[in-house]
């Protein structure tokens, strides 16, 4: 295999370069912007937090579910099964799975209970971001990496006590939960799938579900 040598006039300046982006030091550009709190940089509203994330889920195309206690969201998740003439839909979270089983809703089946083909998939999610109607969903989540990917139909199951503020909310919570041992993926999941690469026309659906339901659990 050939090898070519650097020339010395190359190498010195190459040189020079490091030594100056070592020895270089910029400041941060408006630090004063750091110190404001969000109150300063967003806009104050007066929606409540659970408000403000089915607002901005709502507008990116998702389909927020308001349930009183899990019993609501049982009935809430079998007459959706029935409107849409959906198979059996997959769920990925154990102890989701089975509550289904012991509300004796069949129309869900558990991982345990073998992988099938189906258009529906069930998850829970790491903490909902209000501002953005975000959802946060890690590897660290049973089918993590596939679900918010894989399925047509992706349904989100969130309680009271998942859902915070805004991103830097989420990245906080994130490193209190899992400390030193960070999932190795983190998603960010805002909404449907969608894209306007070919000639700037909105597809929904190309790289993930088509449709995003979230669940909403007040208890």
């Amino acid at each position: 295999m050939q090898t070519f040598k650097t020339s010395k006039a190359k190498e010195n300046i190459l040189a020079r370069v490091r030594k100056g982006l070592n020895d270089g030091k910029v400041d941060m550009p408006f630090p004063e912007v750091e110190k404001e709190s969000v109150d300063k940089v967003y806009a104050n509203s007066t929606l409540s937090i659970e408000e403000t994330f089915a607002d901005a889920f709502i507008k990116l195309g998702g389909k927020f579910v308001y349930c009183d206690n899990e019993q609501e969201l049982m009935e809430n998740i079998a007459n959706l099964h029935e409107s849409n003439g959906w198979g059996k839909m997959l769920c990925s979270d154990s102890r989701m799975a089975e509550l289904f089983q012991n509300n004796k809703l069949d129309i869900v089946r558990s991982l345990a209970q073998g992988h099938i083909e189906t258009e529906v998939c069930i998850t829970d999610c790491e903490t909902l971001v209000a501002r953005t109607g975000s959802v946060i969903l890690t590897s660290k989540q049973f089918m993590g990496r596939t679900a918010p990917v894989f399925y047509p139909v992706h349904i989100i199951i969130a309680y009271a006590n998942q859902i915070v503020p805004d991103i830097d909310d989420a990245i906080n919570l994130m490193k209190k939960r899992y400390s030193n041992n960070l999932p190795s993926m983190i998603n960010l999941n805002t909404g449907p799938s969608r894209t306007a690469d070919i000639e700037k026309t909105l597809v929904v659906g190309v790289h993930g579900p088509g449709e995003v339901f979230c669940f909403y659990v007040n208890a």
